[in-house]
Formats: C-alpha cells, sequence, structure tokens
C-alpha cells in the first residue's frame, strides 16, 4: 500500500549519495519536503538543484553527525523551513572494514561516532519536535549487518546491532503517535565501500 506523502517534511542524513539520496529523491518525487544534511555541501547543492528542477521542495544544510549541535540545527532548520517535521531518517553510516587484530581503532571510534552516536544524536533533536506535534517517525537505517556477523566487519555489525536494539527499547517506550522503524539494507550500490581501508577487501 502506498502512504500518500505529499505535504510531509522528512529530513535525511547521509543524503550526499547513495540510500540517502536515493530516498530523498523518491520522496520529492512522491510530493513530500525533504531536508538535506551531509558533510559534502557541494554534493548536496547537486541533489538538491536536481530535485528542483523536476519540481519538489527541498532545503538543505552541511551536516557532521557526529556533532550533537550540528543535528540539532539540522532538525530546526526543517522546520524553520517547511513548518513541521514528519520524519527523520537516520542514514549516515561508515563502513572502514578492517580484521580487528589490525588493531585500527581510529577507525573503530568513527564507526561509533557515526553509526551509533549519529543515530542517538538525530533522535534527541527529533524527538522533541514530534512529541510537540504529537506524531512523527523515527526511520533508523541499520544492515543486515546487524544479524549476519562476517569476518572483517566484528565493529561495523556491533555498531548496526547498538542500533537495531536501541531502535527497539525506543519503540518500546514511545507511543502517542510516534513510530519507529528499522530498516537494513543488503548490499546496495553506494560510496560506502570507498571508506574501506583494506586494500585487499576492497577488491
Amino acid at each position: 500500500m502506498e502512504i500518500p506523502m505529499e505535504g510531509k517534511v522528512i529530513a535525511i542524513t547521509g543524503a550526499s549519495s547513495g540510500i540517502g539520496e536515493a530516498v530523498a529523491r523518491h520522496f520529492a518525487k512522491a510530493g513530500a519536503a525533504v531536508m538535506l544534511g551531509a558533510r559534502r555541501l557541494h554534493r548536496l547543492e547537486v541533489v538538491a538543484d536536481e530535485i528542483r528542477r523536476d519540481g519538489g521542495r527541498v532545503a538543505l544544510q552541511r551536516l557532521d553527525v557526529t556533532r550533537c549541535e550540528d543535528v540539532e540545527a539540522f532538525v530546526q532548520e526543517a522546520v524553520a523551513q517547511f513548518g513541521r517535521l514528519d520524519v527523520i531518517v537516520n542514514n549516515a553510516g561508515v563502513m572502514p572494514l578492517s580484521p580487528v587484530a589490525d588493531l585500527k581503532v581510529e577507525e573503530w571510534d568513527r564507526m561509533v561516532d557515526v553509526n551509533l552516536k549519529g543515530v542517538l544524536y538525530g533522535v534527541a533533536a527529533a524527538l522533541p519536535v514530534f512529541r510537540t506535534q504529537g506524531s512523527g517517525h523515527i526511520v533508523n537505517v541499520t544492515s543486515v549487518a546487524d544479524r549476519r556477523i562476517v569476518p572483517t566487519a566484528a565493529v561495523y555489525s556491533a555498531t548496526k546491532f547498538a542500533v537495531r536494539a536501541f531502535s527497539e527499547g525506543l519503540r518500546q517506550e514511545i507511543g502517542g503517535g510516534i513510530r519507529v522503524t528499522v530498516v537494513a539494507p543488503g548490499a546496495t550500490e553506494s560510496e560506502l565501500a570507498n571508506g574501506i581501508s583494506d586494500p585487499e577487501l576492497r577488491r
């Protein structure tokens, strides 16, 4: 069943490429206003220009999801631009796969900061808006890796498993017209694999 999107306002993190970009284009075409956030402002501008040329309503803001204040400002800008917020899609993610024994601790920290804390910050920013409105939808993007663990993806899978666990706990806690959805994609054509630092794994 198609859910009517006309007039809805959707904020999307990691919207400069891959799943985030595809989600933005899809919902804009369906009549929603989309608020785009990502680190690469130049790429966001390209996506936004193309959406506008197709008649869509769009706003954008440079966004680093590892900074709580950035995510708060991003959500508030969506409300300022469009008057409300109906959906937040916490999609931003990184995947620098490597064996645990390689001890790439900085990459582990980066995955925790983006993949997990970025989602927490998105919820922290959007939940007060949704409570005030009495409605809203939180969509957290994980991965099939939150259930299927393979070598070199231990830390990545851990971050995605944590998002799934958090989302389930959140779903049980909140009500009042606020919904929580987890989307767990499989292999997807995107730039995510570009972040894999191990040259053998990138083949």
